[in-house]
């Protein structure tokens, strides 16, 4: 019996992971009624990371209440116990800290990811001694200072009075003390999931390139871009660890930065996390093809989208054994190098000519379809090559 393994980002504004998965699987089981099917749902650390990695490990969601966009505002949000060993939880900020919460407010200066801190402290207080931070999907650019303040990091102004630090207030950090939080937190892991590679500061950083999706006008930009390289220095001075340039520090307004620096976190692809998460070294262990996706393959896919991260981890368990393919919308430019990461074949699911409408509406159907024709090829080889 065959076995085919289907971990498919979101087809972004068409279907979401779970939906492209169905699709995909409707196509696999068409072709070969009698295969084993495992399906993994993809996070990427934005809004569902929390639904798709207890989908993915099993385990309960835990509602809670805490602090919202901004300030004095309070919010039901949650996180995830998932059934692991250790005892893990993911936390998903955009729950609590995310773009939508904001609601058309775009004073994003003033937000906050105090309730993300919140959420963390919650979790561990409940047993996670690992503690997954999806950070994607922001209205915030605070450096994750809220957070931190939430769990106890301690920053004061240059007259020595303690505040809570937001995006408009960053500048006027004078210096920072980790050790209360650094206690509370004694014994747990944070991993934070990155959906993209930006550093913390300049052209390329959080303020520059996230700020204004977020309502900050170029003056505002300008000011928060210097607000977190102000910071930098101050946490390079007083904890000794420099994040201004690291890849992903950027992400959710410099959330995973800040929690590098001020919680000791380790900063990780999203697809990475969820692979490690589901164990996928022992489910791809006797898998015989693996099927990806996602809206867009291009050069960029390199830098940690979902297909290269899953043809990477096949590359690193099982060499050029298990094929990889990837079923995408739309093939872009600079794929060339995506082949030498393990990646066997790409597919366009398009079906006739159609303008992007039409095709974001028949996006499911063309995606069961390409994943029953290619499943019908690689039967039809297996049975060639036994045959022989």
């Amino acid at each position: 019996m065959a076995h085919i393994v289907v971990v498919s980002d979101s087809f972004k504004g068409a279907l979401t992971s779970a939906q492209a998965h169905a699709a995909i699987a409707d196509g696999v089981r068409r072709a070969l009624p009698g295969a084993r099917v495992t399906e993994i749902p993809v996070a990427d650390g934005g809004e569902g990371t929390v639904a798709a990695m207890l989908a993915a490990t099993g385990g309960t969601a835990v509602d809670t209440e805490v602090c919202g966009v901004f300030p004095g505002e309070r919010v039901s949000a949650g996180y995830g116990l998932m059934r692991s060993t250790p005892p893990t939880a993911i936390v998903e900020m955009a729950s609590c800290a995310g773009l939508p919460l904001a609601e058309g407010r775009t004073d994003s200066a003033a937000a906050t990811t105090y309730g993300v801190g919140e959420l963390v402290i919650r979790a561990a207080e409940a047993g996670a001694i690992r503690i997954i931070v999806g950070a994607g999907g922001s209205a915030t650019t605070d450096l994750g200072c809220g957070a931190a303040a939430a769990l106890g990091v301690r920053f004061f102004n240059s007259e020595g009075a303690e505040f809570v630090p937001v995006g408009a207030t960053l500048c006027h950090v004078a210096a920072i003390d980790v050790s209360v939080a650094r206690k509370r937190l004694a014994g747990v892991s944070l991993t934070v999931m990155c959906d993209i590679d930006n550093p913390l500061v300049g052209p390329n950083g959080a303020a520059h390139v996230f700020s204004p999706q977020k309502g900050a006008d170029p003056e505002t930009v300008t000011m928060l871009d210097d607000g977190l390289v102000h910071v930098a220095r101050i946490i390079s001075r007083d904890l000794g660890v420099d994040i201004a340039n690291v890849p992903g520090a950027g992400a959710a307004g410099g959330l995973a930065g800040g929690l590098m620096a001020f919680c000791e976190a380790e900063l990780q692809q999203g697809i990475d996390t969820v692979l490690e998460a589901v164990d996928f070294a022992s489910v791809m262990s006797d898998a015989d093809l693996v099927l990806t996706g996602e809206g867009q393959i291009d050069g960029q896919s390199l830098s940690g989208k979902v297909p290269v991260g899953v043809a990477r981890w096949v590359t690193q368990h099982r060499g050029d054994s298990l094929p990889v393919v990837v079923l995408t919308g739309s093939v872009g430019d600079g794929i060339d190098g995506i082949y030498a990461e393990g990646i066997t074949a790409v597919f366009s699911i398009g079906r006739g000519p159609q303008n992007l409408a039409e095709a974001m509406k028949q996006t499911a159907s063309n995606l069961a379809a390409s994943a029953f024709d290619v499943v019908r090829l690689y039967s039809s080889l297996v049975r060639d090559t036994t045959s022989t």
